[in-house]
């Protein structure tokens, strides 16, 4: 006689209990009343991204997930567990799901994730390609939902496996006030199924999920192992407090702003020690064409006179350079009502987007425009053949660029010429040095924020814990 050995139990082990007595109405409104959890998720998960990421460095260094990092991360996915099974991953309980990051043992829906002492290093590199399988499978199963449950992108949709039985059970609870219970052992078995990809590509083991669908709502295993992620014991003042919780978010949201200070600082100085040409002016070009009489820009506000806006800029350069050689153009800048009067009722096309992709225009019908030399107002004016070059201060006020050909019949053919703007920006390196500046100190702030929350988070006696 064999006997059948039963299947270890799995480091992420997600248990569910069914009630005996479930509302027959209430899960129309779960929706609503799940609300505020799904916004205080949308941030934590947010937070996890971030948490993920240094996490997967701490992986690639010393081969270990920073223990306080660890269970900060299964207290959300065990938070986002306890509301989805309350809400559409199953309708398991009317319990309103509690607030916290910590194991609740009495509640109906439970996650345990085992802590592992270590963790594979070039497995971090890979466990995202190697889950493309699961990937396929968990996509039939959610039709996208849990991608917008997880992390509230509400472009994520579809109706899944998991979400077709799940009405079911709601239909047939609203008719005879009883759940189905073999439907919600298979429905529990395909959210334990995703729960386990989700921990895997997370770092948070190295155990592959395996193909196959345990359901019902009991697993093998310890119901709460010393080294299970979570928070500290009730009394413990260790643990990921909301004070904690809150300290990780603002670090995480004051490490994006820095980021994004010193990527602009890096830009400004970039730009200020390579991009300059031989006369001082950073530039940008672009080619433009119109089969228009005309071409002129949007209008140019560059604030109140003495506003800082054209301090920063400084002088203003524009070139432009027929594509055609031998063709003659004019060019000429004038305040924005000004070049309105001129245009109205004429041929001319506007530039409305300077867009990596192209260049968006748009035309307006009529004659041509008269010739621009015999009318007055303009601040600044070129004309010739080949590159014509205006320069003016960037006074404050409304201001437009014009393009008009010369020289053929009426501007028959159009306008086509490669333009190029440029500024002396004078406060480029101020800024440079300003973003670069406020960017580290807010960096480092931020950074001081997670860590403290993270080493008093840490259990009793780890590494963490000791240094704090």
């Amino acid at each position: 006689m064999t006997t059948t050995e039963p299947a270890p139990a799995h480091p992420v082990r997600v248990r569910a209990s069914l009630d005996p007595e479930l509302s027959r109405w209430l899960w129309l409104v779960k929706w609503l009343l799940a609300l505020p959890h799904f916004l205080v998720l949308a941030v934590l998960w947010l937070a996890v991204a971030g948490v993920t990421f240094v996490a997967f460095v701490a992986v690639l260094v010393t081969g270990r997930y920073p223990r306080a990092l660890f269970d900060f991360t299964v207290g959300v996915l065990r938070w986002s567990w306890r509301v989805h099974y309350y809400a559409y991953a199953a309708l398991g309980t009317d319990r309103y799901p509690p607030f916290t990051l910590a194991d609740v043992p009495d509640y109906p829906a439970r996650l345990e994730v085992d802590y592992p002492p270590r963790l594979s290093r070039g497995l971090a590199l890979v466990k995202w390609l190697l889950a493309v399988p699961h990937y396929l499978v968990v996509g039939l199963f959610t039709g996208g939902a849990w991608g917008w449950w997880w992390s509230g992108d509400d472009r994520a949709t579809g109706w899944g496996l998991i979400g077709i039985l799940v009405l079911v059970a709601a239909i047939v609870l609203l008719f005879t006030g009883r759940y189905p219970r073999s439907v919600f052992e298979f429905v529990v078995g395909l959210d334990r199924w995703v729960v386990r990809v989700v921990a895997y590509v997370g770092l948070l083991t190295d155990v592959y999920p395996p193909f196959r669908l345990e359901q019902g709502g009991d697993e093998p295993g310890p119901s709460r192992a010393p080294e299970v992620g979570g928070t500290a014991p009730p009394g413990d003042r260790r643990g990921w407090t909301a004070g904690r919780v809150s300290a990780v978010v603002g670090g995480l949201l004051l490490t994006l702003a820095a980021l994004a200070l010193l990527a602009g600082g890096g830009t400004a100085l970039w730009a200020d020690t390579t991009q300059r040409d031989a006369d001082g002016y950073v530039t940008a070009s672009t080619t433009l064409r119109t089969g228009s009489g005309a071409l002129a820009t949007e209008r140019i506000d560059l604030g109140e006179p003495g506003d800082p806006v054209g301090a920063a800029l400084g002088d203003l350069r524009v070139r432009v350079t027929p594509t055609e050689p031998g063709r003659e153009v004019f060019l000429g800048v004038a305040p924005a009502v000004d070049v309105a009067r001129y245009l109205r009722g004429t041929s001319h096309a506007v530039v409305r987007d300077l867009a990596p992709g192209g260049v968006t225009t748009t035309a307006a019908p009529g004659p041509p425009p008269a010739p621009p030399g015999t009318v007055a107002g303009w601040t600044a004016q070129a004309s010739g053949a080949g590159t014509q070059e205006v320069r003016v201060p960037a006074e404050g006020g409304d201001w437009a660029v014009v393009v008009v050909p010369t020289g053929d019949a009426n501007g028959s053919r159009g306008v086509s010429v490669r333009a190029e703007v440029g500024a002396t920006a004078p406060a480029l390196p101020w800024v440079a040095v300003a973003g670069l500046a406020v960017g580290t100190v807010v960096l480092a702030g931020g950074s001081v924020l997670i860590a403290l929350a993270a080493r008093r988070a840490s259990p009793p006696g780890s590494a963490a814990s000791s240094a704090a």
